[in-house]
């Protein structure tokens, strides 16, 4: 298919100033607003949205003090519990088929309870390769997944960040008593 005369956009870009062809009054207009904002950091009403992590936390801080929303903040994955204290999956594959890093392996068996017919024999999370979108947690029909506001996970290896099934209901031990943000 030919593209037409009429479909074509010529785009003029405007002629440069003297004193942008010359760039010098342009750097020194870029110096001036890289020094205000150095120089405003430093006060109480900060321009700078960067904490200094350790001393300083997220916890302190109100959301919007901090730059973000609470409903929009993720962090560490923690597989939630039932009322009788069982996980909740009940390994719908839904999570491992939504997920576009490709993080969520499960592993389905016949459930030993009269309640569901599946649930997750085996259940691992490589939390190096997550992008933490949260799709997986919006796709679970039962809410078995959440992202907690956990962000300061360490591991000495990747073997270590690969959260299995029993890791990620100690997740939910850890942090079923704080409260969202």
């Amino acid at each position: 298919m030919a593209i037409r005369d009429q479909d074509i956009v010529t785009i003029k870009v405007p002629p440069m100033t003297r004193a942008e062809a010359v760039y010098l009054p342009e750097i020194v207009k870029g110096f001036g607003i890289t020094m205000r904002h150095f120089f405003t950091s430093f006060g109480q009403g900060r321009t700078s949205r960067a904490l200094q992590y350790p001393e300083e936390r997220r916890e302190h801080f109100s959301p919007e003090q901090a730059g973000f929303e609470p409903k929009n903040f993720r962090g560490v994955h923690r597989l939630n519990r039932d009322e009788n204290g069982r996980v909740k999956c009940v390994a719908c594959m839904m999570c491992p088929t939504i997920c576009p890093a490709r993080c969520i392996h499960i592993e389905a068996a016949e459930s030993p309870w009269n309640d569901r017919e599946k649930y997750p024999k085996k259940f691992e999370i490589d939390e190096l390769r997550c992008i933490y979108c949260g799709m997986c947690e919006e796709a679970c029909p039962v809410d078995a997944i959440e992202l907690t506001t956990e962000y300061d996970i360490v591991g000495l290896s990747r073997q270590e960040m690969v959260f299995d099934k029993e890791k990620l209901l100690h997740m939910y031990d850890v942090t079923i008593e704080k409260k969202p943000m």
